[in-house]
């Protein structure tokens, strides 16, 4: 039996599911497959994470609007807001899903995760949850010097019952000696021989820097970087503007600049051609993080040269925010998922930098690091964990020891170890 069939099979039988592993080992191309055998049998499914980023890497929705939790981080501030109590809409919406997948699951910290929790026994919710994700990989996001609490920390993942299925295979590289030492610094375990490993990959930059990938820990740095390697490339600038479609007349503004941003769609993609880029979905064609070079650019397409020397024609894209409302359908009352606004951008992005957060999900060949912009637990894990082909990876020395930037959550790597 595979791993589809044995969730797939444990879901049915109203077995909840914590499906866990390192960075690269498939759980969102598994997540997919499940969503999508879900709804080829007609049952509805709620894609939801707790930041718009992490929702629009599975096409789906934050679980605070799913939800109906405004902007409350826990119980009590939901009663203060008035929003405790469900509403009939939401408890309709919610109890009429089969199947609630919960991605990046490191991300919900435990008085969400209870908010959850009530929300599913307000709504009598009779379907089962798929929660996804690596706690030693993006922690919750807390207020100012809030301590961070894992979703686990919360009584309400022991009341979940999750059945733990853990991928382990590694599919974003092969080099065994790599993924070894991708080991040690997910585990922040650091001895002589994975500082003198990670010091390998200290090498002087190569003389051609838009052949590589620089990942910044600062939106800033990204930004800047690519401004400049940009102008260096003496040709003319292509602008490519998003094409935004609201589907609600009740579709604000801010609400759309906030699901461009969580999205990583460019409202002004500036494009020349012998820029590289990194392809920022997957299709038949090219995956997330592959890099090409753009060959030509006209009116409605983009071309880009891969490293094999295949030209991919790319059009523009959409990307929609939805919502589940409830519909009438030959006279019955159904739940349907609605599209409120859809933007057309090209599934593309300048490649001389990138942010590791917005890096999510992406496997990256040739790969720079910026070492010393790295602040959080597992920030360093995750951006090496990008790479690809360590044999095209540079690391920029930091300005410190290792120790202090191969570093975890104590809290997380217990839970990790014990479960």
């Amino acid at each position: 039996m595979n791993y589809l069939e044995e969730i797939t099979q444990k879901l049915l039988t109203k077995q909840n599911i914590f499906l866990t592993g390192g960075a690269g080992v498939g759980k969102t191309t598994i997540t997919r497959q499940v969503i999508e055998y879900f709804e080829s049998e007609a049952k509805k499914v709620a894609k939801l994470a707790s930041t718009g980023m992490a929702a629009t890497l599975i096409d789906g929705q934050t679980l605070h609007s799913f939800l109906d939790l405004g902007i409350a981080s826990d119980i009590k501030e939901l009663e203060i807001s008035g929003r405790l109590e469900i509403k009939k809409k939401i408890k309709n919406l919610i109890s009429s899903m089969h199947l609630i997948v919960i991605d990046e699951i490191s991300m919900v910290s435990d008085t969400l995760l209870e908010m959850i929790q009530l929300r599913l026994e307000q709504a009598e919710f009779c379907g089962t949850v798929l929660v996804v994700g690596d706690f030693l990989q993006l922690p919750p996001v807390v207020r100012g010097s809030a301590e961070v609490k894992f979703a686990f920390e919360s009584a309400a993942w022991a009341e979940f019952n999750f059945y733990k299925i853990e991928l382990t295979h590694i599919y974003r590289t092969d080099d065994k000696k790599f993924i070894e030492l991708l080991g040690s610094v997910r585990d922040g375990f650091i001895d002589e021989d994975v500082h003198n490993h990670l010091n390998e990959y200290i090498k002087p930059l190569p003389e051609d820097l838009s052949e590589f990938t620089f990942l910044f820990g600062k939106n800033h740095s990204a930004s800047l970087h690519n401004k400049r390697q940009l102008a260096y490339i003496d040709s003319e600038v292509f602008v490519k503007e998003a094409q935004i479609i609201k589907h609600a007349k009740s579709v604000a503004d801010a609400e759309i600049e906030r699901f461009m941003n969580d999205s990583r769609i460019d409202k002004e993609l500036e494009l020349k051609i012998g820029a590289p880029v990194l392809f920022t979905r997957n299709s038949w064609n090219y995956f997330n993080g592959e890099r090409g070079v753009v060959e030509n650019v006209d009116t409605s397409f983009v071309y880009v040269r891969k490293s094999d020397a295949k030209v991919v024609k790319l059009e523009a894209v959409a990307q929609s925010k939805a919502k589940w409302s409830e519909k009438s359908i030959n006279g019955k009352k159904e739940m349907v998922e609605e599209a409120q606004l859809s933007v057309y951008q090209f599934p593309i992005k300048l490649a001389f930098a990138i942010t590791i957060h917005k890096s999510q999900g992406m496997s990256i060949e040739d790969l720079i690091i910026e070492t010393n912009e790295i602040f959080a637990p597992s920030q360093f894990y995750v951006a090496l964990s990008r790479s690809s082909n360590p044999k095209r990876l540079n690391l920029i020395a930091p300005a410190c020891q290792w120790h202090q930037i191969v570093f975890v959550n104590n809290k997380a790597l217990g839970f990790v170890k014990d479960s």
